[in-house]
């Protein structure tokens, strides 16, 4: 690289070089010494002048001899000492030439590299593309009379479909049928499997062509931009070269870096991974034979109503299998129907006879039937039974779903709370039909705390004042007044509090879709809410300062006294 930057006339580097018309490079002293008559190179140049290199366009007749490193652009000294470059850095213009060249070698250098190991890689996707071409026109093994699995299939007997006939000639139609299903159903399968190392195939050949035609528009790219990169390097004007060095060398490197990581690897292989495992089949062929086909539908089950019962609003039901019973159960089915004389519904299959259904309607009367099945069919149904749940719920504070905050005691019938801040718990039973009335104790009053009591949905938000959200419906109490609360909106101001052995009453009459509450046996302003409807948990918000104990199993009382007039 050195010697392209020396005057073949003097040996230095250029000073102010120009190109003769016969192309070769000399400075503009050597120029102006073997013009002259008699000149050594008098018959080099035939009489003619030679062509100067451009000039700065703001001081004519001066050539460019430096580089404006801040403006990356080649000037001459008077634009350095008279212009606009003075308090510039500058560099010689042949020295920043050759390091230009440099860097623009060596980046070209990478994408030489890269453009080495993609025509490597179109080689490794045409092989590819040509193994995947090949297996796929292998031909697949036919599934013709010569087929093993085919042979065995007309020489075994088969009985898939258990068709029953009444004498030789029936059973022997029944056989040819039912195997030449089984050789139909192979053969339907055989297209599918076909179709899919069809897809499998096309798949492969599309992602090898898709890499195969972006390999090459890329490395058509990268060659073109070498091939022009490296005739600007030929070029023996440094100014005209340092005017595009810059963009030329990010150019490269943007190139370079297009090659990303895993362009250059195959996103598909060869190999189809499709096994076809036939080994099951075939002994499952080899092992058909006849059954005794004497096998018969369950008896109808005997439910022991003696072990049937209720809690709460749960029901369990027990049921057993006639004795001398021959046919085989390979389980059962319980039916039972809405609580309120609508259709049955399963509730439960498996093997047990002993089944305990949860979560089911409180002072409402089921009906429960059982039957038996097995490889022959459903038995009949056993008769029914009648089963009524609670009048009235018995259930506690549930500690699974209350904050962590929440202490519960007494077997979960006793809760405070061990933060500041209101925290929400809710009870074990949910409510969505018929009237429901339980009473909280308020076993501790200190420094005039808020609690809330209702009911909420099981996803009440848990760590706020229960009625703060679209969850909860309640009434929160101080120790002269109370309000009602849904979705953050206070109404109906009432006077009269809590107090250290206080009861608060809460009546749900989801009948008439209402919401009720009582101070010490006295209705607490007017109903509290109305148009109440879905499924609701008993639930309370409390801080540190309260301690409540939870009354269930309560019957709703018939002498409860009148609202009181409510404020504000």
């Amino acid at each position: 690289m050195e010697e392209e930057l020396k005057c073949p006339v003097c040996g230095s580097l250029f000073r102010e070089p120009i190109i003769l018309p016969c192309s070769h490079n000399v400075c503009l002293p050597c120029a102006r010494t073997i013009a002259s008559p008699g000149g050594a190179a008098a018959g080099a140049t035939g009489g003619s002048a030679a062509r100067k290199f451009p000039t700065c366009p703001e001081h004519e007749m001066e050539n460019y001899s430096m580089y404006c490193v801040s403006c990356r652009t080649p000037v001459c000294f008077l634009c350095l000492e008279e212009g606009r470059h003075g308090k510039h850095e500058a560099k010689p213009l042949g020295a920043v030439w050759k390091q230009h060249k440099a860097q623009l070698s060596q980046a070209l250098n990478g994408v030489s590299d890269k453009a080495k190991e993609a025509k490597e890689f179109l080689v490794q996707l045409r092989n590819i593309l040509q193994q995947i071409q090949v297996t796929v026109q292998t031909p697949a093994p036919r599934w013709g009379s010569q087929s093993p699995v085919l042979a065995v299939l007309r020489q075994q007997p088969c009985v898939t479909g258990r068709l029953r006939a009444e004498n030789g000639l029936d059973y022997e139609a029944c056989l040819v049928a039912q195997c030449d299903a089984l050789v139909d159903a192979l053969t339907r399968q055989k297209a599918k499997l076909l179709t899919k190392v069809t897809k499998e195939r096309e798949h492969k050949l599309k992602m090898v062509w898709d890499q195969i035609n972006h390999c090459t528009l890329k490395l058509r790219q990268s060659t073109g931009l070498m091939e022009y990169c490296l005739e600007v390097i030929k070029e023996n004007d440094p100014s005209g070269f340092l005017q595009i060095s810059d963009a030329l060398i990010k150019r490269v490197q943007v190139s370079q870096e297009q090659w990303v990581k895993g362009a250059l690897e195959p996103k598909v292989s060869a190999e189809f991974d499709l096994t076809l495992d036939s080994e099951p089949l075939l002994q499952a062929i080899h092992q058909l034979d006849f059954i005794q086909m004497k096998c018969r539908v369950p008896p109808t089950p005997l439910l022991q109503l003696e072990k049937c019962c209720t809690r709460n609003n749960s029901v369990t039901l027990a049921w057993r299998m006639p004795p001398f019973t021959h046919s085989p159960v390979d389980g059962y089915i319980l039916e039972l129907d809405d609580g309120a004389g609508g259709q049955f519904r399963e509730v439960y299959v498996g093997k047990e006879t002993l089944c305990t259904i949860d979560g089911l309607h409180f002072n409402s009367t089921y009906n429960a039937r059982v039957k038996a099945f097995n490889s022959s069919g459903v038995g009949p149904y056993s008769k029914t039974v009648v089963l009524q749940t609670s009048d009235v719920a018995w259930f506690t504070f549930d500690p699974n779903s209350g904050h962590r905050d929440i202490i519960l005691s007494n077997d979960n019938q006793t809760a405070t709370c061990s933060s500041y801040d209101d925290r929400v718990v809710l009870g074990t039973a949910a409510f969505s039909r018929g009237v429901h009335y339980w009473e909280l104790h308020v076993d501790r009053y200190d420094n005039h705390p808020d609690p809330a009591f209702g009911v909420a949905r099981a996803s009440v938000v848990k760590d706020m004042m229960l009625g703060k959200d679209d969850k909860a419906w309640a009434m929160y109490v101080d120790s002269n007044r109370s309000w009602f609360m849904h979705c953050n909106s206070h109404t109906n101001r009432t006077e009269g509090g809590v107090y250290k052995g206080a009861t608060v009453g809460v009546l749900l009459d989801l009948n008439q879709h209402t919401l009720t509450f009582f101070i010490n046996g006295q209705q607490q302003g007017p109903t509290a809410f109305s148009h109440v409807d879905g499924v609701f948990m008993p639930a309370l918000s409390l801080n540190r300062n309260v301690q409540v104990t939870l009354h269930t199993g309560l019957e709703v009382p018939t002498n409860l006294g009148r609202p009181k007039s409510s404020g504000n």
